[in-house]
């Protein structure tokens, strides 16, 4: 982690199905990259600039960028100075269930805008972290519903159900199929296009389309998803970065700091006894 910058990954016991994220970047620049799970980032100091689908937005402080699961995105500092945040990464099923206890919505639910201006909201988050950094287990939970409950209500809701596939979608779908069997060992675009009856071109177009990144970077996102499974299941980092397709450790450790914000080593043993905090050295600013 470069001079200066401070991050901890970690997990609270009593607050299942979500990750949290504390950290302080200056240099730090993410990937291309999606999530199983929502992301609520709140920044409490600097500018964070990201790539959300086609356009680059900014968020401050008193702002949050939401992020829903499986939406492709980037991170780098908007300012010289960095930027600072409280993220929680919540996983999409929890969220579907708390849209239906507190909102009496069902079925799948999103947010409609990358970066809202909801100080109050914001302070929800920052009062998750708080609560669970100080082992109050009813305040980070009702703190987490009361702002999911308040973005949903004012930036997003129920998500409406995806137009029918067209043939050029249905070949996305059915390449990224082939290369989740095939993540060790995969085919050239060439041979993959071939063996669905269409046209390199004509594929990564429709890739790009269906899925917001060409093949090869949806293929390395993949890998750190997968890596991270593995990870979570107690899988040594080198022997996850050769079973997910990596040539070792290192370019495992490359791609997955670049889309977790942490390294392997690190993010693993924030999954150890008693889901304990881990930090890159000290813990950042408010």
């Amino acid at each position: 982690m470069a001079r200066g910058e401070r991050a901890r990954y970690w997990q609270y016991a009593e607050l299942p199905g979500v990750d949290l994220l504390h950290a302080h970047y200056i240099h730090k620049a993410f990937s291309r990259h999606t999530h199983e799970t929502f992301v609520y980032a709140a920044i409490t100091e600097g500018v964070e600039a990201f790539h959300y689908k086609n356009d680059l937005v900014r968020a401050g402080p008193g702002q949050i960028a939401l992020v829903n699961p499986d939406t492709p995105h980037t991170g780098h500092a908007g300012v010289p100075e960095g930027w600072t945040y409280r993220t929680i990464y919540p996983d999409a099923e929890l969220i579907r269930s708390i849209a239906a206890d507190v909102l009496d919505i069902r079925g799948p639910v999103g947010f409609t805008r990358p970066v809202v201006d909801d100080p109050y909201a914001a302070q929800l988050v920052i009062g998750v972290h708080r609560a669970a950094e100080e082992g109050n287990a009813l305040a980070a939970d009702s703190l987490l519903r009361l702002a999911t409950a308040r973005l949903l209500r004012s930036h997003g809701g129920q998500v409406r159900p995806l137009a029918p596939r067209s043939a050029g979608a249905r070949d996305a779908a059915r390449a990224r199929a082939v290369l989740e069997e095939r993540m060790e060992r995969p085919p050239t675009l060439e041979r993959l296009a071939a063996d669905l009856g269409t046209s390199p071109f004509a594929l990564l177009r429709a890739f790009r389309a269906a899925y917001g990144m060409p093949p090869h970077t949806w293929l390395t996102d993949a890998r750190v998803r997968r890596a991270r499974r593995l990870l979570d299941a107690g899988t040594p980092p080198a022997e996850a970065a050769v079973a997910v397709g990596f040539t070792d450790q290192p370019h495992l450790n490359r791609h997955f700091t670049r889309s977790v914000g942490v390294p392997p080593g690190a993010y693993q043993r924030s999954r150890g006894a008693g889901r304990k905090n881990v930090q890159d050295g000290p813990p950042p600013g408010p």
